[in-house]
């Protein structure tokens, strides 16, 4: 976050804490409307300080690593979830209103100040937008929620303690306060800030989750009214995409170890880092060696650089570590450490690193790798917003609607592929031979279209790969039992033995039984190149004394990360349980499905 937002950030979090964890107390105790409120400076330094865009915790949402596209030894929710550990009495704390009481605080006092009405307008778009975003998030936890259009008096009972209204009623005031920040919000604002066609981005996502949302899960019985949301969504992604302002950047991967994305005309809305300016990103630190892992499922969804699919190949689910990266997707290259991928400071390829519990594939997607100075690596840009993901919205609306033409095909999954290198996605094509291994991981997928939906969501797998957005795609999409359920698997081998892991054909590791015993440094086996090699322990899962834990332990099979049976409870589990303090409190408050 920018030096000049820290002072209001300050303020703010008076105004934020809570004692009783809900609407029960004025922010006025902190930012008197008489003192405040009265220039463009006082409007823009409030907004300001409700910023709530993703840094370089894009790369390692907690969420995300109990997604099919990770294993996790973090103590997320999701997995916690699964684990049957997740109840009214311990579940994380999301039914937190403090930020919507600022939120709501601004709009309640901002038109005293005495500027244009234009000016007003923009930031009472903007909080709008604030608090559009914060609502969502509260119906993708908990469906119905209380809305609240201004600041609550603590004397206010009725208020505070009201039923949660229906999710109808809270999206469509969701998206009135959408409409208002699209039709107010201003182009030209300071870097770093949403201006309008970051709302315009964010109102295309929020549009096509809830239409997708209601489309897919049946226990809402909202089919009838998904349309609607498609339809805003296509169309707020067809005005950027009108406006001629924004391109592909032409190197996928320069969006992920940029030192300056500011002019990127890929980048809606940037997070701009800068050491020497005080303004340090956490760099490294939780990616190489953190507690996530990349899946192999995530690798198998990449296709063959030609247009194939990887998972058409008769023996693909034995395919070793540097064969599954031969001849792929490009974009594979700039998202996961491949064979033969330098690790700096290293001058010779990188050897992943296999352990318990995780995959022995290793993210690079935000890793900066360009250079080992603390500087440049903490003033790495993260792309918070970017045009790819409009051109995808747009394509999977199309398709959802049913109206859908190739054209609209190659001006938005065309782009993407062509900007990778690979061959266009024909509507005919994908329709007339739908993958089987994507039909199995999303069962809901029917109708004329079903092949192309199905790429579609590869499209945006693959594209946005470890950026936070698999899990609210798979909530969206009803796959819960496919995506979230199963244990992530890792590299695959066949059994005991020495194994090239850099792509030279050398032997780089072996793994030796269990009951071996790893002889000392001057005994190990060396390679062709005189290198030692890495001894690790096989077993299954669970084994003691292991460093590997293979499917079939000493025979062989990919690397797992768990094996316990796990259900993903159907519809339960695409929602949290509201805590049970606030249901002590206020007994009008019902929990959602199944809790």
């Amino acid at each position: 976050m920018k030096k000049y937002y820290i002072a209001i950030l300050i303020t703010l979090a008076g105004m934020s804490s809570c004692k009783k964890s809900f609407l029960d107390r004025y922010p006025q105790t902190s930012i008197s409307p008489q003192l405040y409120f009265n220039t463009e400076s006082d409007l823009s330094l409030y907004i300001n300080g409700l910023l709530d865009h993703p840094g370089t915790s894009l790369y390692v949402n907690g969420n995300e690593q109990a997604t099919d596209d990770y294993a996790t030894t973090g103590n997320v929710t999701v997995k916690n979830l699964l684990s049957g550990n997740i109840s009214p009495q311990n579940v994380p704390n999301n039914w937190n209103w403090g930020r919507l009481r600022s939120i709501n605080y601004f709009l309640d006092n901002y038109s005293k100040a005495a500027v244009s009405e234009d000016i007003k307008n923009h930031y009472a778009g903007l909080a709008r937008y604030y608090r559009a975003k914060f609502y969502l998030d509260k119906v993708k936890f908990f469906s119905d929620v209380p809305w609240y259009s201004h600041t609550i008096d603590p004397t206010d009972s009725l208020s505070l303690y009201k039923a949660s209204d229906p999710r109808t009623l809270v999206v469509d005031s969701i998206f009135a306060d959408l409409d208002f920040a699209a039709g107010n919000v201003k182009e030209k604002v300071p870097a770093g800030t949403p201006g309008l066609w970051a709302v315009k981005a964010m109102y295309a996502r929020m549009a096509l989750f809830e239409g997708t949302y209601r489309k897919y899960h049946p226990e809402l019985n909202l089919q009838g009214t998904a349309a609607r949301f498609l339809q805003l969504a296509k169309q707020q992604a067809g005005d950027i995409i009108a406006s001629g302002q924004f391109a592909l950047t032409p190197n996928y991967a320069d969006l992920f170890n940029s030192q300056d994305l500011s002019q990127n005309k890929e980048v809606i809305l940037n997070t701009a880092y800068d050491v020497a300016k005080e303004i340090a990103s956490s760099g490294n630190a939780n990616i190489l060696d953190y507690e996530q892992s990349p899946s192999r499922d995530l690798v198998q969804t990449y296709l063959m650089k030609d247009g194939t699919r990887f998972t058409d190949a008769a023996n693909y689910q034995q395919k070793q570590f540097v064969e599954e990266f031969k001849n792929r997707d490009p974009r594979i290259y700039a998202t996961l450490m491949y064979p033969g991928f330098i690790l700096l400071p290293a001058t010779t390829p990188y050897i992943q690193k296999l352990n318990n519990n995780f995959t022995g594939y290793h993210q690079l997607k935000g890793y900066q790798n360009s250079s080992t100075d603390a500087t440049v690596i903490n003033s790495t840009d993260v792309p918070a917003i970017r045009y790819a993901e409009v051109l995808l919205v747009y394509a999977e609306a199309s398709a959802e609607l049913g109206a859908v033409t190739q054209d609209d095909i190659d001006k938005t999954i065309g782009l993407l592929r062509a900007r990778a290198g690979m061959p266009p996605l024909l509507i005919t094509s994908a329709n007339a031979n739908p993958d089987p291994v994507l039909a199995a991981k999303y069962p809901d997928v029917g109708g004329a279209n079903k092949g192309l939906i199905l790429e579609i969501r590869r499209e945006k797998r693959v594209e946005f790969a470890l950026e936070g957005q698999r899990y609210n795609d798979l909530m969206r999409w009803h796959a819960g039992t496919t995506g979230f359920a199963p244990y992530a698997q890792g590299l695959y081998f066949p059994g005991l033995g020495q194994y090239d892991l850099t792509g030279d054909g050398i032997p780089d590791i072996i793994l030796i039984s269990k009951t071996a015993s790893i002889p000392d440094e001057k005994n190990k086996i060396k390679n062709a190149l005189g290198v030692t090699l890495i001894y690790y322990k096989v077993g299954v899962f669970g084994d003691q004394n292991v460093t590997v834990f293979l499917q079939n332990g000493e025979a062989g099979g990919p690397i797992v990360t768990g094996v316990t049976p796990r259900a993903f409870i159907e519809p339960k589990y695409y929602y949290l349980p509201i805590p049970v303090l606030e249901t002590t409190q206020n007994g009008q408050l019902k929990q959602p499905f199944g809790w």
